[in-house]
């Protein structure tokens, strides 16, 4: 029953109902949906415009290298009114190919065996291709988990972290000297990945992620505008108190 100080819902006339002012969502103007248009061009277009000519430049560069070590009776290119783009690539490939069918073999292994005696008697020579070739086989071997494991670390200090990539565990005269488990790991600067550093951390320090290496490099890359499309489980960050009682004993008491 309705109290005496309140009307009824409906008591109230029709003639006294509030107008509703419904004003018409206004048309952006002519000039203001061409910039969107042409905003959203850019953004659509660049990525693409961008591969294809970095695409370009490459194969471009490979056959400036690999086309003048053709014999001109066997360019095509001298018999022919137009330029065959791909065709120095096309040989690398076929060169790298046959160079690594020679050395299969025994002639060939034989062959590389003399030439490397050769190099490591040239002092400056030596090292750069000794360092050269010991990354090479590390990045390309299967077996190798070199830049396949994404991870968290706290730096440049605490309570700051950052994306890196583990790429491997720490050993030799280095690991005998710092005696723990530690891990290299490679800490990469924004935009631009090919510069950074390498920290040795040791293993309980770092957080491993699930996310694949391709999207943590996106994710670096893009200043983290391209975050990971799935979230990592992750263990909850420890705080600094329970980090400290990690610590041997004989740190903590400094």
């Amino acid at each position: 029953m309705p109290s005496d100080t309140e009307p009824p819902e409906n008591s109230r006339p029709e003639s006294e109902e509030t107008p509703v002012l419904i004003v018409p969502r206004q048309r952006p103007g002519i000039f203001t949906r061409l910039r969107n248009y042409f905003l959203t061009g850019v953004i659509v277009s660049a990525p693409i415009a961008l591969t294809i000519y970095l695409t370009w430049q490459f194969v471009d560069w490979v056959d400036s290298q690999a086309i003048p070590l053709l014999p001109a009776k066997y360019n095509p290119e001298n018999y022919l009114p137009f330029s065959l783009p791909g065709l120095g690539l096309v040989i690398m490939v076929v060169i790298l190919t046959f160079f690594g069918f020679l050395t299969a073999n025994i002639f060939g292994r034989t062959l590389l065996k003399v030439g490397e005696q050769l190099v490591n008697r040239m002092p400056v020579v030596r090292t750069i291709y000794g360092a050269l070739k010991q990354v090479l086989e590390t990045v390309l071997s299967q077996s190798s988990n070199s830049f396949r494991q994404a991870v968290l670390v706290e730096y440049p200090r605490r309570g700051i972290w950052t994306v890196a990539f583990v790429t491997g565990d720490t050993e030799g005269e280095v690991a005998r000297c710092l005696d723990d488990d530690m891990v290299n790991i490679y800490v990469p600067t924004t935009p631009n990945p090919t510069s950074g550093f390498l920290l040795m951390v040791p293993r309980r320090d770092l957080i491993f992620l699930d996310m694949p290496v391709e999207d943590a490099a996106k994710y670096i890359i893009s200043i983290g505008v391209i975050a990971p499309e799935e979230e990592a489980d992750v263990a909850t960050l420890p705080t600094p108190e329970e980090r400290q009682d990690e610590l041997p004993k004989s740190l903590s008491a400094e």
